[in-house]
């Protein structure tokens, strides 16, 4: 069970002097090799976990399949965890705080909370019922509250920069300690979003997207891998599927991690 320094560790790593980079894992094996690689926290993706669990992203896999992945993933690493909720699994924000309720008992230091193509209302509803069940809790539990609005292409292209802060100060006024905007990869765009919150900006990067300490002169605080990493893996596979039953070859399991290293990131923690 994670202690409440380590609640307020993941809160303090927060900071555009040196961006939270987080590698998106979907189980125990993916977090034991992001914190070996020298991870300061471990995040989950939704995606990752709901394809690893035989589901489509998007609400749509078991609440109590995700937090078994959830407490695996935070027994398996000693770094603090946070994790992807979608929308909070749950179809009122009572129901979405009882989420919030059980993955703080499965050890997390922090949870995404989305918004979708919901209301604003909805989300910040949410957010006061995640931020309310932490508090029951006596948790410390970093709370980042996820607009779409540039992820999904919502409203009108002219007015999505203003959009986008509006429903972010809502989320912030409603309890969220951080806000994510996914779909960003401007350099000026990011400066305006990072400029005008008073809470850390999340932004979602891969190929082509500034250097996480590039984000950071930005003034990003946190940096997300989102499910990229996960698809990459996937793609992996693919190719050693196609390679073994197309011309018989293995060349795409060159590049594997060696059996004893692997497996000894889990003898090592028991």
């Amino acid at each position: 069970m994670i202690h409440t320094s380590d609640r307020s560790l993941f809160r303090s790593l927060h900071t555009p002097a040196r961006p939270l980079a987080l590698a998106n894992v979907w189980d125990a094996a993916s977090a034991r090799i992001v914190e070996a690689a020298g991870a300061a926290a471990i995040a989950t993706t939704s995606a990752g976990v709901a394809w690893s669990l035989g589901a489509p992203d998007g609400d749509r896999v078991s609440r109590d399949l995700v937090l078994g992945v959830i407490a695996r993933i935070t027994a398996a690493v000693a770094v603090p965890v946070t994790v992807d909720i979608e929308g909070g699994y749950g179809g009122t924000p009572a129901e979405v705080a009882d989420t919030v309720a059980r993955v703080l008992e499965a050890g997390a230091a922090g949870v995404n909370i989305e918004d979708g193509a919901r209301p604003p209302g909805a989300l910040a509803d949410r957010v006061t019922a995640a931020r309310a069940a932490a508090d029951r809790a006596g948790a410390d539990l970093f709370v980042n509250a996820r607009v779409d609005t540039y992820l999904l292409g919502l409203g009108d292209p002219a007015t999505r920069l203003r959009d986008t802060l509006d429903r972010a100060r809502s989320y912030v006024d409603a309890g969220a300690d951080g806000v994510f905007v996914p779909g960003v990869t401007d350099p000026a765009l990011i400066g305006e979003l990072a400029a005008a919150l008073t809470v850390p900006l999340n932004v979602m990067a891969g190929p082509g997207a500034p250097t996480v300490a590039e984000l950071g002169v930005l003034g990003v605080a946190r940096v997300s891998l989102g499910s990229g990493m996960a698809q990459a893996a996937y793609a992996t596979a693919r190719r050693a599927a196609l390679d073994l039953h197309g011309a018989g070859g293995y060349d795409s399991l060159r590049h594997g991690i060696d059996y004893p290293e692997l497996n000894g990131l889990f003898t090592a923690t028991g």
